[in-house]
């Protein structure tokens, strides 16, 4: 008993002198606000939208569109980012769009309202993602981009888990939706306010001089005093393609809220699933991350995968509402095993240079491919039922598995600081 006292106390010391840098602490609270403002409003929205005389199909409308201009700005910043020389002003002004827009959706009295304002929020997000991703790689403290990436990670999902009870809170006191839409500008604000506190650091090769001895790569060595790099390396691109692989099978988790509903959990208690679920994702964001820098990337990413897969099979197979809770906690460690760990690996493995475009591209990928996922997924639950479409998600992410463990065993250089 003792010695485990011991062991946690200089647990905790180690973690007091091993700050991380104060950007990727504040950038973690931006989007920690970010994330209560928003998710104070998206569970309410199918409902509001029904009020408006919108429909189920009307829904999927919006947020199709949302997501596909979302994920092509995020390619596009992406590449735009390694041109600038300062990367803060992108991220503020996506924050600060994002923020100003979401409330204004209380003013909405006709459908197409809420698309626009919706449309606008993504829009914020889009200009954000990659150059905000690009400030936390560059902020990270050599060696330690999984523990960086996994607390903003976790401080994300500490906001989706606050922003529902907020609003749960509200109604329960009488709140109307159009009330409780205003109040989502009070994070909104705190989160403008952090992000614009955020100190750039320093864009030149100043995490070079830290990073061990090796002989530079035929890229590195055209790259220096050169123009920004404009061709990814073979090695990225098939980890890209490998990504969009899985990402074919990622499908939209309402789909697992709806087996939930099919298993009999109860319509009241979904909130409290949602949640319990992302309790889970964030302790699993941070210490994936933070595990991921001790370890190959590539091990966790796979263990993340197999997850995935047993999971989708296990929702597949499931038979009672038991099995629901269980399967929806299991797959919260997906996500640590994966999110964070996957961005870290990319900076291992871009250039400095040509870091946006990686970024660029990466959140592209994620994001665009949610939707062929997701309409190949309704098609074949709708055909075939829920245990098939859950099955191919479980087969595509067990073939990516297997890809991403051969692609790791080659003898790749790295390239990162």
């Amino acid at each position: 008993m003792v010695e485990d006292r011991k062991f946690w106390v200089l647990c905790a010391v180690s973690s007091v002198r091993n700050r991380l840098p104060l950007a990727v602490i504040v950038l973690g609270l931006t989007s920690l606000f970010t994330d209560i403002g928003t998710e104070m409003i998206f569970p309410l929205l199918p409902a509001f939208i029904l009020t408006l005389g919108g429909g189920a199909a009307f829904l999927g409308v919006v947020e199709g569109v949302a997501d596909a201009t979302s994920s092509l700005l995020k390619l596009g910043t992406g590449l735009y980012a390694d041109r600038l020389p300062r990367k803060k002003p992108l991220v503020v002004a996506g924050y600060a769009l994002a923020s100003l827009v979401r409330p204004f959706v209380a003013l909405a009295t006709r459908p197409w309202h809420v698309l626009v304002v919706r449309v606008s929020d993504r829009v914020g997000k889009g200009v954000r993602s990659s150059p905000r991703d690009l400030l936390i790689a560059a902020a990270a403290p050599a060696g330690e981009a999984g523990r960086a990436f996994g607390v903003h990670q976790a401080m994300d999902h500490a906001g989706a888990m606050i922003g529902p009870l907020v609003a749960t809170l509200l109604l329960a006191q009488g709140w109307s939706l159009r009330a409780v839409f205003w109040a989502a500008a009070v994070p909104g604000i705190l989160a403008t306010l952090c992000v614009m506190s955020v100190r750039e650091p320093a864009p030149a090769g100043a995490d070079s001089a830290a990073a061990p001895l090796r002989q530079p790569t035929s890229t590195e060595q055209e790259s220096v005093g050169a123009p920004p790099v404009e061709r990814l390396s073979p090695r990225l691109k098939s980890y890209l393609w490998i990504l969009l692989l899985f990402a074919l099978g990622n499908s939209s988790d309402a789909f697992l809220l709806l087996r939930a509903h099919e298993l009999g959990v109860r319509t009241a208690l979904l909130p409290l699933l949602w949640t319990a679920f992302h309790v889970v994702k964030f302790g699993s964001a941070y210490y994936g991350g933070r595990y991921s820098d001790r370890v190959p990337r590539a091990r966790l990413i796979i263990a993340g995968w197999v997850v995935y897969a047993f999971t989708y099979l296990g929702f597949g197979m499931a038979r009672a509402p038991l099995h629901a809770w269980l399967c929806f906690l299991l797959y919260g460690f997906y996500f640590g095993l994966t999110e964070p760990v996957e961005k870290a690996l990319l900076k291992d493995i871009a250039p400095t240079a040509a870091r946006g475009k990686a970024y660029g591209y990466y959140n592209f990928i994620i994001g665009i491919s949610a939707i062929p996922a997701s309409l190949l997924t309704g098609m074949l639950w709708q055909r075939f039922g829920a245990s098939a479409a859950l099955s191919v998600g479980a087969a595509l992410a067990a073939s990516a598995s297997v890809l991403i463990a051969l692609w790791s065993r080659r003898n790749w250089t790295v390239v990162s600081d």
